[in-house]
């Protein structure tokens, strides 16, 4: 029978509707029946696209024994992470706090009314590798809420009041040119200079640290933080975390040299590594760097792109119960698809051996270098994906999480603009126009919609940053001033109901209240939400000509300095706009009647490097574009303006002398 699951909207939870655990979705229902039957909570958190969930979920929630002793003591509660990232913060911190460690799937056992007293995070069916069984975890606090109930209970206020206490994250101060340039040293202290990346196994995408990198060369020229972002997004595009075949990047890899992926795709990843190489590409003209960036657009598009026009969240890691199932291969079924000499061209160029570099003698595909037959290389690529086309496919977790769109929204108008691809462009005015259309519910945002129905949980602080990020790069792209006044809206939201005398936190004020009001000022997979808000913040200045939106970003970052020189590689989305404060604002507006003398104005300057710029092209005096505003063509001819800091020079109709005012200052 199916559980009180059945009528989620969340494709996780709907993934344990038939479970014969006594699920409750989270909500005062579940604390209530707590309360009434004096039963501890157990929490379980996870996502869609999670392997150890998945597996969590077979060995223990789908067995019937171990459901009995679940649902006879305790109220059973699923969460997925990603639509509530308020709760997974909070029952995260205690675990991590608890364990030293984190993860999901996140096994939480609380009080009635939520205060944490035991955390965990995977538990298999029998004890093993140092861990208990998950049964025995059952009994063992079972028996504790039985017979030391009063222990229990203070242990779960004390937790909750540590959880409670602010962040000492030391004293304000600005992100200067010495801390991003101790940051960068700082960086390369840990880096790994025969597999790129920073530290040991597991790998995953430092994607902010990357773009912090990227932006610090730009500023001072210096070819060490080039180096870094170069060696480990160039490591990450050869190894097997990367899909030779369609694009994209899985989540991590489990080794150093990012040959084995955990296989799951997520849109964050993916719309995050758009942009590094993209950027990439822009700063060295690396044509491997502009394939990459290509083929993760198509990938966003095709694949997780939602008949209503947003981006699903995330491909399975697994395909019908097998991990990499999809993904992988051996020699000989190589050969069954390109035929002898193709295939043994092929097991060679992608590194796929009779030993293998998976499971049961398969191979993740790598590209160690580049083809000195591209034709060939191109045909092979094409029946390949051809024939695991029609292999089993992974699941698609296809609610659209705002955030994660928000930064799909500013990779693809980026692409877009950059390479003159005009799908690019378009995708990312479509999920915008969901967003704007679906999201945004009374002047605030929720957290997901699916199918194009909202979901009731309201957005956070992210969702704001990402998605104001995403609607100013769009405006940049279009010139439409639908983006930049939304933008400004969600931005007025973040100071009236994120921000207090007591500093920033990651809900709003009138959010419903948890065991502690949660704030990360650290990165994720996605930039910390204060972060991403003081990026929005200082691009929505310049483009605004907002002095005091300017100051919001000043303020958001202020408090993370202490962070950024003991541990730059958790703040790397703040360095990064650390980056563009000190080398901004750089206004500029190309002005004129469409055509070519117009296109070129733009593209030098969109060709820029300078952390700091903004470019708007479009017809003078257009509607909702400030930097449009009173700035007519010049003879009759397409002109640029260009204003730094605040100081504005002479427009100019040349190329060459718009490249020169856009130059190192």
């Amino acid at each position: 029978m199916p559980n009180r699951l059945a009528g989620a909207t969340s494709p996780y939870l709907l993934q344990h509707a038939e479970n014969p655990v006594d699920w409750h979705e989270w909500g005062p229902e579940a604390f209530d029946e707590a309360r009434r039957l004096s039963k501890p909570l157990l929490i379980s958190i996870g996502y869609a696209a999670c392997h150890w969930c998945h597996v969590m979920a077979h060995e223990s929630f789908e067995d019937d024994a171990t459901a009995t002793q679940m649902n006879e003591h305790f109220v059973c509660v699923k969460v997925d992470r990603e639509e509530r990232p308020d709760v997974d913060s909070v029952y995260m911190t205690a675990t991590q706090a608890m364990t030293g460690h984190g993860g999901w799937p996140m096994t939480v056992f609380t009080t009635p009314d939520g205060r944490p007293f035991y955390c965990g995070t995977y538990f298999p069916p029998r004890p093993g590798h140092g861990m208990p069984a998950f049964r025995q975890v059952l009994t063992a606090v079972t028996d504790a809420w039985t017979n030391r109930r009063a222990d229990l209970e203070s242990a779960g206020t004390r937790i909750a009041g540590a959880l409670s206490s602010r962040i000492d994250l030391g004293e304000p101060a600005p992100l200067s040119a010495d801390v991003l340039d101790a940051a960068v040293g700082t960086l390369a202290g840990t880096y790994d200079d025969r597999s790129g990346g920073f530290g040991g196994a597991p790998k995953f995408p430092p994607s902010m640290v990357l773009e912090f990198l990227l932006r610090a060369h730009a500023r001072t020229g210096d070819a060490e933080p080039l180096r870094l972002a170069r060696g480990t997004l160039e490591a990450m595009a050869r190894g097997g975390i990367h899909d030779q075949l369609a694009g994209g990047f899985a989540r991590y890899s489990v080794d150093a040299a990012w040959v084995v992926p955990h296989f799951e795709k997520m849109l964050y990843d993916n719309a995050l590594l758009l942009r590094g190489y993209l950027h990439l590409w822009r700063a060295t003209g690396d044509d491997w760097a502009r394939r990459v960036a290509d083929e993760a657009a198509a990938f966003l598009v095709r694949d997780l792109g939602t008949p209503q026009g947003g981006f699903a969240s995330a491909l399975d890691a697994d395909t019908e119960g097998v991990e990499g199932l999809t993904y992988v291969w051996t020699p000989d079924q190589l050969i069954d698809v390109l035929g002898a000499d193709d295939g043994r061209w092929a097991a060679e160029l992608f590194q796929v051996t009779n030993r293998g570099t998976f499971e049961h003698g398969t191979s993740t595909l790598q590209l160690r270098h580049d083809p000195d037959d591209p034709a060939r290389f191109a045909s092979v690529r094409e029946r390949l994906a051809a024939a695991r086309a029609r292999r089993p496919q992974p699941a698609r977790d296809d609610k659209v999480v705002t955030a994660w769109n928000g930064l799909a929204i500013a990779a693809l108008a980026e692409h877009g603009v950059l390479t003159g691809t005009a799908g690019s462009v378009e995708a990312a005015r479509r999920a915008a126009e969901l967003l704007a259309d679906v999201h945004w519910v009374g002047g605030r945002l929720r957290r997901v919609s699916r199918d194009g129905v909202a979901g009731a949980h309201v957005g956070v602080l992210e969702d704001y940053g990402d998605l104001a990020e995403g609607l100013l790069a769009l405006h940049q792209a279009t010139a439409d001033g639908r983006w930049l006044e939304l933008a400004g809206d969600l931005l007025d939201v973040v100071v009236e109901q994120f921000v207090d005398a007591d500093g920033w936190h990651d809900t709003a004020a009138d959010a419903e209240t948890l065991v502690h009001r949660p704030f990360d000022p650290t990165d994720g997979p996605t930039p910390a939400g204060v972060a991403a808000v003081a990026g929005a913040a200082v691009t929505y200045g310049a483009l605004a000509g907002s002095p005091r939106h300017r100051e919001l970003g000043e303020a958001a970052l202020a408090p993370l300095a202490g962070l950024a020189r003991r541990a730059p590689q958790a703040v790397g989305w703040a360095l990064a706009v650390g980056e563009a404060l000190l080398a901004g604002p750089l206004e500029v507006a190309v002005s004129g009647p469409a055509g070519p003398d117009r296109d070129a104005l733009a593209a030098a300057a969109r060709a820029s490097t300078s952390p700091g710029a903004v470019v708007i092209m479009g017809e003078p005096d257009a509607a909702g574009v400030p930097l449009l505003a009173d700035r007519p063509p010049v003879g009759g001819a397409a002109a640029a303006y260009v204003c730094r800091g605040f100081v504005c020079s002479a427009p100019t109709t040349e190329v060459s002398a718009l490249s020169a005012a856009m130059g190192p200052s």
